[in-house]
């Protein structure tokens, strides 16, 4: 199986990589079928899912779902919207490929399966990545040569995770796009972030058009910015003033807890001046 996103392998052909025989199809009762809690994908179209059991229910499950003996029931590896909308449909038993798996092995399937029918979102997406490599210990390049995806797709995938919560619910949910997440990436700030999610949303705004308001963001001035130019400015005025006051050239070097204050002087006798005035500071 080709997908666009360039997955060329089937489950039947990573079993067989991996010396391992698939049994026969057979029937087994929805009853003894358990879903498995850590697949990669946790939402279902509801809409989609009751069009699928009405076709079930009209054509039967043409396609076998593929799961692994649990002591006295199953796990589904692959096919979880089939065993639901079998169940949906009335149906007392489905048919069913098993494969000996063990928990790695059945998450590795279980994430290529849902990668090469493009069913996860890109935040399931991402999260799969990112299991897939803690759990099986394996590199970005070692994970990339299993699933089938470079390298890089799959880095950029996984630095999804790093939104806020509320912007991966936004992704999740469709009201933004992988690309137009990854471009608001660059902002860091979580409240920035946010705020031009929001934006992107209201407006609609295409990918390209996201990227160049974050570009824009970045070159506003940062926080704290304005707060340190009216200083400078107060500082300058400071020693203008006093340098006209006192026919001296004067220069304030200000600090956050100590600076230091410079008098010019003309020779001796401009010294005892300056010296004299500034011990009649009261």
């Amino acid at each position: 199986m080709t997908t666009g996103k360039g997955l060329g392998k089937g489950l039947n052909a990573i079993f067989r990589d991996e010396n391992t025989e698939e049994e026969s199809v057979k029937g087994i009762r929805l009853s003894e079928i358990e879903p498995n809690r850590d697949q990669p994908r946790h939402e279902f179209d509801s809409e989609k899912l009751s069009e699928l059991a009405e076709s079930v229910r009209l054509h039967g499950v043409i396609t076998p779902i593929t799961v692994r003996k649990t002591g006295d029931t199953y796990q589904i590896i692959a096919g979880e919207r089939r065993w639901r909308a079998a169940r949906m449909a009335g149906l007392s038993e489905i048919p069913a490929i098993v494969l000996d798996a063990d928990e790695k092995k059945t998450y590795e399937l279980a994430l290529i399966e849902n990668l090469q029918r493009e069913d996860l979102n890109p935040v399931e997406e991402a999260e799969g990545y990112f299991t897939l490599i803690e759990r099986m210990g394996l590199t970005q390049s070692e994970a990339s040569e299993r699933i089938g995806r470079s390298r890089s797709a799959i880095a950029n995938s996984i630095r999804l995770l790093s939104l806020p919560e509320e912007v991966k619910e936004m992704l999740a949910a469709g009201e933004l796009s992988a690309g137009h997440a990854r471009a608001l990436l660059p902002l860091e700030s979580e409240k920035k972030i946010k705020e031009a999610a929001a934006k992107v949303v209201l407006k609609e705004l295409s990918v390209r058009e996201t990227e160049e308001m974050v570009k824009t963001l970045l070159k506003a001035p940062k926080e704290g910015t304005k707060k340190t130019d009216m200083t400078a400015i107060y500082i300058k005025n400071l020693e203008d003033e006093m340098s006209k006051n006192t026919g001296h050239r004067i220069s304030i070097k200000h600090g956050a807890k100590k600076g230091k204050l410079t008098i010019e002087y003309y020779g001796n006798e401009d010294l005892e001046k300056v010296c004299e005035a500034l011990k009649n500071i009261k």
